[in-house]
């Protein structure tokens, strides 16, 4: 009898901590792979924790509250953030938008009310600017905005093993260039115009700074790419953004920056490019031989509308063959992926296979290039990738919004054998319902979705990563992901009708850093002929000299007139319109 006693008391015991943790954080008991969430969202736990540290999470208290506790230990005269400016008040926070069962989200199939749309477009639009204005007012002319210090922050040059800022932050103004396109969807032409002419006046790339390749052609060159389209643009959708003598200049920006980025592709023994390159000298030679997958197979969108734009293939070349050389690694049994790879040897160091870090925007952008492009085998790969996801990442009921069983979930497993490897979700994954509505597979978007958003709705954000064995998050931060916002774009694009954006003849992608970039004819057409290069061919490609680390004369690394070039597609796009 004595091993019954036992059992029942552990038995006990865990439905005892169970219950204080759901008590406590909402957080109930899981029997095994059940991980359904409840949509109905209350505050009460949050106001427990609230009373906790006197302050009411809802009234916006608690945040004097924490500022007030940082000037007690620190005894600082200056604000803890710069949200405490004079010119910004203290407003209510969103979360009130769940209070009384007033959210309009859970409800399938929602509605929402135009009063309530034009609420938060303008909490959208002030938050934007709340964060641009700060930016410009205490950082600029350096990369990004330190809120706890209140000043601007760039590389860290004492430290250059500091990869999570050190791969970003390349001293080149990246929040001003990060937002040029965003002022225009915006409406804000004036403003758009006077941070071009900061961005043409100010900018270099001729810079001692050691950056991530796939991190600056998201941020940068996308940037640079889709503010030049913009500019140029003869139907001129956001109205009349002209700007008077402008020559090109974004353009000659976006080829420089490319031009130092290609060092990275040379000398790697798949075709698959090294992580990190210095934009004066090349790769330093102490570089790791490892990437991943999203970093070396999610360059293609901005490399190729580059070389599209200026007429030289080099840049969607060497971008298409890491994407044919990742995928020529893939299992032979599972169709599926690793994580992280040697670009030298072409072995797997990662052998995780899911649609979260690592791997999130290599099968976006197979289906963004596609669009894009026009070119069929990019399809092709992402219909097989997407079907190898189908069969061995999803699990749960077949169906979707119907029938027995778990809602779906796509979790984290073995590439060689489909075996699931853990039990947490990343807040990264919220990118795939928005790339299934790009393919079609709207029901299946519509319930992920709800199942990001049920996670997004307990804890008011999405923690960067949450168990769902254990119903609880595994990593306790919230680094302003986007993913789960362009999710909800383009499931729900209700928003703002009347945004230029929705209402012009073209047609819009946004690239995996949200830049926005037009579905163009000009996209689909080619001013060289396929097979034009070839792997030998690299030796002429323009490059860093890393053996003197000089750079090439810029004279050299332009291959051609950027502005004849350009004002020829511009003369050919007009005809076709």
């Amino acid at each position: 009898m004595q091993w019954r006693s036992i059992v029942v008391g552990l038995l006990l015991l865990r439905l005892a901590f169970s219950f204080i943790l759901w008590l406590t954080f909402g957080l109930g008991p899981s029997w095994g792979f059940n991980f359904p969430i409840n949509f109905n969202f209350s505050l009460h736990k949050i106001e427990l924790f609230g009373e906790k540290v006197g302050a009411d999470p809802r009234s916006g208290a608690w945040l004097r509250h924490l500022a007030g506790h940082h000037h007690h230990h620190h005894g600082q005269g200056h604000p803890r953030t710069c949200s405490q400016t004079e010119e910004h008040g203290y407003k209510k926070p969103y979360l009130r938008f769940f209070e009384d069962g007033g959210d309009e989200y859970a409800k399938k199939y929602s509605f929402f009310p135009e009063k309530l749309k034009a609420e938060m477009r303008g909490m959208a639009r002030d938050m934007f600017y709340f964060g641009y204005e700060n930016y410009m007012k205490y950082a600029f002319p350096e990369d990004e905005l330190n809120p706890i210090d209140c000043q601007g922050r760039g590389p860290d040059v004492l430290n250059p093993s500091n990869i999570n800022i050190n791969d970003v932050l390349g001293n080149y103004s990246l929040t001003l260039i990060d937002t040029l396109d965003t002022l225009l969807v915006l409406g804000n032409v004036s403003e758009f115009h006077r941070a071009v002419k900061l961005v043409i006046d100010t900018v270099s790339f001729d810079k001692d700074s050691t950056v991530q390749v796939f991190e600056a052609n998201i941020r940068i060159l996308g940037s640079l790419i889709s503010a030049h389209i913009l500019l140029t643009d003869s139907k001129q959708p956001f109205g009349n953004v002209g700007l008077e003598d402008y020559d090109n200049e974004l353009l000659h920006l976006a080829h420089d920056l490319a031009v130092r980025l290609l060092p990275a592709f040379e000398n790697t023994g798949t075709g698959i490019p090294y992580p990190r390159v210095n934009l004066k000298s090349g790769v330093p030679p102490d570089t790791i031989n490892e990437t991943c997958t999203a970093g070396a197979g999610s360059l293609l969108v901005e490399f190729g509308i580059l070389s599209r734009l200026i007429g030289d293939s080099t840049f969607e070349w060497v971008a298409r063959r890491a994407v044919k050389a990742l995928w020529n690694l893939r299992s032979n049994e599972t169709g599926l992926l690793g994580n992280v790879v040697n670009i030298q040897t072409g072995q797997w160091v990662g052998k995780q296979s899911g649609l979260g870090a690592g791997m999130d925007s290599f099968y976006e952008y197979l289906l963004k290039s596609y669009i894009l492009f026009g070119e069929k085998e990019d399809y092709k790969m992402f219909k097989a990738a997407y079907e190898s996801i189908h069969n061995h990442l999803r699990r749960g009921r077949e169906a979707c919004n119907e029938g027995e069983g778990d809602p779906p979930l796509y979790v984290n497993v073995n590439m060689f054998n489909g075996q699931i490897m853990n039990t947490w979700i990343d807040s990264l994954q919220a990118f795939f319902p928005g790339l299934q509505v790009l393919n079609g597979d709207v029901e299946n978007a519509i319930c992920l979705h709800a199942f990001y958003y049920a996670i997004w709705k307990r804890f008011g954000a999405l923690p960067e990563r949450y168990n769902w064995q254990l119903q609880a998050p595994d990593v306790l931060f919230y680094p302003l992901r986007p993913e789960l916002v362009e999710s909800t774009y383009l499931l729900y694009q209700l928003f703002d009708e009347d945004n230029p954006l929705h209402k012009s003849e073209s047609k819009y992608i946004f690239t995996t850093e949200g830049h926005v970039v037009p579905i163009d004819k000009r996209f689909r057409e080619k001013q060289w002929n396929d097979g034009e290069l070839s792997d030998q061919d690299m030796t002429n490609v323009p490059h860093t000299n890393t053996s003197n680390c000089d750079r090439i004369p810029d004279e050299r690394r332009y291959a051609l007139p950027l502005k004849s070039v350009y004002m020829r597609q511009i003369d050919h796009m007009v005809g076709l319109s």
